[in-house]
């Protein structure tokens, strides 16, 4: 068979459901039980042969102004590590045309770090395992094994011990993308500034929660949505409480922040009512931009 000269793949963003922090670990992580769902805004990869060329980034799309395209993006760093792992020269031109928000709070560049390792990996006829493509993404960061995951998945850990979790349905999405970005670190550091002092429970997934997911009720699942980090995103960003409230007076099921933030994730009843929501927050000048997704939906895969 003769080796493809191009690959490409589509990688869903996230929305945490629940994301539960615990105490601080000695690395300087957070110990974390998430509850992950993938959406259908998705990234795409391509990876094209560049023989003797080695990494060639380019990126189009959402934000591509704000990216680099050497070793301080995370899916060039992903192309590196793989063909190390595979003992192959990092050669490849790797474009990325991007609709996940950047420093969203959605796993923007952990998606496309996992896209380049699929689709490096078809490139150069790797045939690394599902299991070792999942250590190496975890390598790269916590959200990356997710992004090859895909579905709804429990998260433990840093988040990058995965475990499947049953999910009925489909869920319709309103996400809120407000100006400028949050820095992770950041926010997990307010977190930490504003429980100083109190004793911090190890962290733990609701039940409630899983069981709305098992009966696909996104009624019991709106009511389930928390997210420890939100108030440490509100002290950072107060305008976002704002943001939340009127998804909360516009109907929304629940209304969160994702991730590290800084958009704010709206659960609907179904796709009409998503649409009703979107067009309203549009409306109020909270947030630069809105969008619409379904989930869960698969992790990263080729698609051409």
């Amino acid at each position: 068979m003769v080796p493809p000269n191009s690959v490409t793949v589509r990688v869903p963003a996230k929305v945490n459901l629940q994301l539960a922090v615990g105490p601080a670990r000695p690395d300087g992580f957070h110990e974390l039980a998430t509850v992950f769902q993938a959406v259908n805004l998705c990234d795409e990869v391509v990876a094209r042969s560049h023989e003797g060329g080695g990494i060639a980034l380019t990126i189009s799309g959402e934000g591509a102004e704000h990216l680099p395209v050497d070793e301080g993006n995370l899916a060039y760093r992903a192309a590196v590590l793989l063909a190390d792992s595979l003992g192959v020269a990092p050669d490849v031109e790797l474009h990325l045309h991007k609709a996940i928000p950047v420093a969203g709070g959605m796993a923007g560049g952990s998606a496309d770090a996992a896209g380049t390792l699929l689709a490096c990996d078809t490139l150069w006829r790797g045939g690394t395992s599902r299991e070792d493509l999942l250590a190496l993404a975890a390598e790269l960061g916590s959200d990356v094994p997710f992004a090859l995951h895909g579905g709804t998945a429990i998260g433990t850990g840093r988040g990058e011990q995965l475990t499947s979790v049953l999910s009925r349905g489909t869920f319709s999405w309103v996400f809120a993308l407000a100006d400028g970005g949050l820095s992770t670190p950041a926010v997990y550091g307010e977190c930490d500034r504003l429980r100083e002092g109190r004793a911090v429970a190890e962290p733990h997934v609701s039940d409630q929660l899983l069981q709305a997911l098992a009966a696909g009720d996104p009624i019991r699942l709106g009511k389930a949505l928390h997210n420890d980090l939100q108030s440490s995103a509100l002290s950072l960003r107060p305008a976002l409480e704002q943001l939340l409230h009127t998804g909360d007076d516009l109907g929304a099921l629940g209304g969160i922040v994702s991730g590290s933030g800084p958009t704010c994730a709206f659960l609907a009843r179904d796709d009409d009512q998503a649409l009703d929501i979107a067009v309203a927050l549009t409306s109020t000048g909270l947030c630069r931009s809105v969008r619409r997704a379904q989930g869960p939906v698969p992790g990263a895969r080729v698609t051409g």
